[in-house]
């Protein structure tokens, strides 16, 4: 199925949550944030949020300094 991450279409598995999608991609859990659907979830929700053909997702990493 096709979602659109990070403003690109991607291919991702049927039944996929955002923690799946977030540890394949390789993404660095402690530093970001997920927007999903135009609304930002917390880290807890990612595990039970199943992804659905045509999802937004924009994963954000944060980042300090001064």
């Amino acid at each position: 199925m096709k979602i659109i991450l990070n403003g690109k279409t991607v291919d991702v598995e049927e039944g996929l949550s955002v923690a799946d999608l977030v540890k394949r991609r390789k993404f660095n859990s402690n530093v970001i944030i997920v927007e999903y659907n135009y609304e930002v979830i917390k880290k807890e929700a990612w595990a039970q949020t199943r992804l659905k053909e045509g999802d937004r997702l924009e994963v954000l990493q944060l980042v300090g300094g001064g």
